[in-house]
């Protein structure tokens, strides 16, 4: 199981000592780093910028909204930072949500699966460079001819002989449809909120996936990378205080991100088990209490979802996330001496 430095996206403001961070990972033998976006920072230019400085990582991201860009671009963004990077790139790409699709990037929401395949088979053809890109799907028709056409679209070759047919593309998937398509046509997947103790529930997903003809990978050659907190400590006190920290995001998850009756990140707790304790915090959450939010979270969940203990306890957890089929663990970490301490246990 490799390791994944996760840069994820920026706050109000940028973040300070990333470069600090990634030559850490690189120098400590950190696989990759990924960044992310939602609706601020883009993922491709902070990868581009702290990627300048490596020579060896991956450099992915985890993930592209696809309703952000058009396929063709980016297929452009990737095939660029290919050659730039000497053939590093990861693309990991998602659907994000309604509010987002539609509230921040005006596009519609509807058919997401549907919109997926599109998205990928328009990208493995700029980047296979065989023919010229058409897509006859009804959500990215290249080239375009509908409403406002001007009739003069024609199908094109992208100019840049692209540096790698293969770019990887990853998936961040939830739900059981989403889940077996992304086995059946990516190279990985990018779950959010894997945990040992739920891994069970996607494993016939991915079967489904696996099985369908014309399948792109088989389980062998098939990456999964879970995002995970990682952190060592001294015992049980600090442990607690680690995970006290953490269950503000789990609500924000749970409760807080997406719509009330569309929130997919929810759905995931629900399917964990959680689905009274979804609902409850999710009714908080919404009527400004965040507070009584986080303190339904407990201790237990924050436990799974993670791994936080003595360096003994940290490399055995891990190995419980290996023993599911993670290849690769994404993690979040404070400073440069939270990456070396981290690939010292887990070396």
């Amino acid at each position: 199981m490799k390791l994944g430095l996760q840069l994820g996206y920026w706050g109000a403001q940028p973040p300070t000592g990333t470069a600090e961070l990634v030559a850490a990972a690189e120098d400590a033998g950190f696989d990759a780093i990924f960044t992310a976006e939602a609706w601020g920072s883009d993922a491709f230019t902070p990868l581009a910028w702290w990627g300048r400085e490596t020579s060896r990582v991956r450099l992915g991201t985890s993930i592209v909204q696809m309703s952000g860009r058009s396929p063709t671009s980016i297929a452009m963004h990737a095939l660029t930072l290919d050659h730039l990077s000497g053939g590093r790139v990861v693309l990991g790409m998602g659907v994000s949500g309604p509010q987002v699709v539609e509230g921040w990037y005006g596009q519609p929401f509807s058919k997401p699966l549907a919109r997926t395949r599109e998205v990928v088979d328009i990208i493995r053809q700029v980047l296979a460079r065989e023919e010229k890109v058409t897509n006859d799907g009804p959500h990215y028709p290249l080239p375009f001819t509908g409403p406002g056409s001007v009739g003069l679209g024609k199908a094109l070759k992208p100019i840049v002989h692209p540096l790698r047919a293969d770019i990887p593309i990853w998936l961040g998937a939830e739900g059981p449809k989403n889940v077996a398509q992304t086995a059946e046509i990516a190279d990985g997947w990018i779950p959010i909120f894997y945990t040992p103790r739920s891994a069970g529930m996607y494993q016939p997903w991915l079967d489904e996936g696996f099985a369908r003809p014309g399948a792109r990978r088989t389980r062998a050659d098939f990456e999964i990378a879970a995002t995970c907190h990682v952190q060592v400590v001294s015992g049980a006190e600090e442990k607690a205080a680690v995970i006290a920290a953490m269950k503000p995001v789990v609500a924000l998850y749970m409760g807080g991100m997406g719509a009330k009756d569309q929130n997919f990140h929810k759905q995931v707790f629900e399917r964990m088990g959680h689905e009274a304790l979804a609902d409850e915090v999710q009714r908080l959450y919404l009527e400004g209490d965040k507070d009584r939010a986080v303190a339904l979270i407990p201790d237990e969940l924050v436990d799974d979802m993670h791994i936080i203990g003595t360096a003994p306890e940290v490399k055995e957890r891990a190995a419980q996330w290996e023993e599911t089929g993670v290849t690769t663990l994404l993690l979040s970490c404070r400073d440069a001496a939270e990456v070396r301490t981290i690939a010292e246990v887990l070396a």
